[in-house]
């Protein structure tokens, strides 16, 4: 039998916690219950959950903070959960590393439609674009001073391995995948997340500025915006 995925839910009012954990375990899933920020963070390494459920409005140490110090050892998956709906709000957690963002009140079945689908682009390697390789290294698209792997999920930028999260990297892979070849927001939204992301097409726009802080435009190619449509990986000639 499978070993079940399990799901760490981080939330300080327990009904809501307890309504959340009751949905995912009709669904097979492990789930384990902390109120507050400290004890996520303790129990985090002990559980080695496959997703984080994440309240931001947490006593003590907030979501946003609980966020921060799991991104400096872990790449899990990361679901924020808040009744802040503000873009700025949205656009804060996108940035510190969470994978999704949902608005309190949610419909449960729809967070567990959310957990299956981040799962699910966690875990899975996309097919190989016409302009990636695969030999012994595994499955990659090489640049000038640029290598994304996603045979083992790892990005060397001038000859240093770059640090980033599963969404980042596969965002960067599939541009560069199909040099020159420009995406529009949504369709980013659709190859990437795999699943109509119910918000903001800022979400990509976040990504990019992220993997731009990281990977800075080289001679011979960019990650290029070409305003009013979205996004392409620019090969100069």
């Amino acid at each position: 039998m499978a070993e079940k995925q399990k799901v760490l839910i981080v939330d300080d009012d327990n009904n809501i916690a307890e309504l959340i954990s009751l949905y995912l375990t009709k669904e097979c899933y492990e789930t384990r219950i902390v109120n507050d920020g400290e004890e996520a963070l303790r129990v985090f390494p002990e559980f080695k959950p496959n997703i984080i459920l994440l309240d931001l409005m947490l006593p003590g140490i907030d979501g946003y903070q609980v966020c921060r110090e799991i991104r400096m050892t872990s790449q899990v998956p990361i679901i924020m959960l808040s009744a802040k709906g503000e873009i700025f709000d949205k656009v804060l957690g996108l940035e510190l590393g969470a994978d999704d963002y949902m608005i309190k009140p949610f419909d449960s079945k729809e967070l567990v439609a959310r957990v299956k689908a981040v799962l699910r682009r966690y875990h899975a390697v996309p097919a190989a674009a016409p302009a990636a390789r695969t030999d012994q290294q595994g499955e990659y698209v090489e640049y000038p001073n640029l290598i994304v792997n996603m045979t083992n999920y790892s990005v060397t930028y001038m000859g240093r391995t770059v640090d980033m999260p599963p969404k980042e990297l596969e965002l960067l892979y599939f541009l560069a995948s199909s040099p020159n070849q420009v995406f529009t927001r949504e369709q980013l939204l659709d190859h990437i997340w795999g699943y109509e992301y119910i918000g903001d097409t800022r979400t990509v726009d976040v990504h990019i500025k992220r993997l731009r802080e990281k990977i800075k435009d080289n001679e011979n190619w960019a990650l290029s915006t070409v305003w009013g449509i979205g996004y392409k990986f620019e090969v100069k000639s």
